[in-house]
């Protein structure tokens, strides 16, 4: 018989929310003012962003590069992990969102430590790499395009040190990746393989979570 994780009826998430989550007060007011926004669901589970605070703060993170920012959810969870002295490098293509993250970030106290790259990932990436940051970061966060994921991975692989942490976000897209069809969006097709490909790469150690929409967790060897 295999376990099952636990599903979190409305009791149980209120309990989790209420009871059993260690959340920083910022993060809290950015995500309770997230929730009315068009696109809330662009944003990190809270369970993730406790995830994220603690890998850093386990590993001495103290460089991290993320690709989609949105509102700065993300963003400011890394630089509350690896401390007054982390760096944050952000990435996003929507001027929109990345006023409202720096402006999160001011408010926050973080504004000092982080960085943003406006403009498409495929892009910024391999650039950063040109400049000299490959080998650099310790984590990188991909919560962007997904059908770039795969490319986003690779240029990863370049950035991220050895024994760095690569995290990808949005692993399942609601289910979907389980049966993709002709009427999904292309990206239901390529997350679906993808997520075969990168259980089977023996570059990294290799952990999907069942949190959020999926999270999966890679150790570069």
């Amino acid at each position: 018989m295999t376990v099952q994780t636990l599903a979190l009826s409305e009791p149980l998430r209120d309990y989790f929310m209420q009871s059993a989550l260690r959340e920083p007060d910022i993060l809290r007011q950015l995500r309770e003012e997230t929730m009315g926004h068009r696109v809330a669901k662009m944003s990190l589970a809270p369970e993730q962003g406790a995830l994220l605070i603690f890998l850093l703060r386990m590993m001495g993170a103290k460089r991290y590069i993320e690709v989609g920012s949105f509102l700065g959810y993300s963003s400011i969870a890394a630089a509350i992990g690896m401390g007054p002295d982390g760096e944050v490098v952000a990435c996003d293509i929507c001027d929109e969102f990345t006023v409202q993250a720096e402006s999160w970030w001011k408010r926050a106290g973080v504004d000092h430590q982080a960085t943003m790259h406006l403009g498409r990932g495929i892009e910024t990436l391999p650039r950063l790499i040109e400049e000299g940051a490959a080998g650099t970061f310790d984590c990188m966060l991909i919560d962007a395009d997904k059908p770039n994921y795969p490319n986003y991975y690779e240029y990863a692989l370049q950035l991220v040190r050895q024994g760095g942490l690569i995290i990808l976000d949005n692993m399942f897209l609601n289910g979907r990746v389980a049966a993709p069809h002709e009427k999904h969006p292309r990206s239901v097709a390529i997350l679906h393989e993808f997520n075969r490909q990168l259980r089977d790469d023996q570059r990294v150690e290799h952990c999907i979570l069942p949190t959020g929409d999926g999270m999966t967790l890679l150790l570069k060897r």
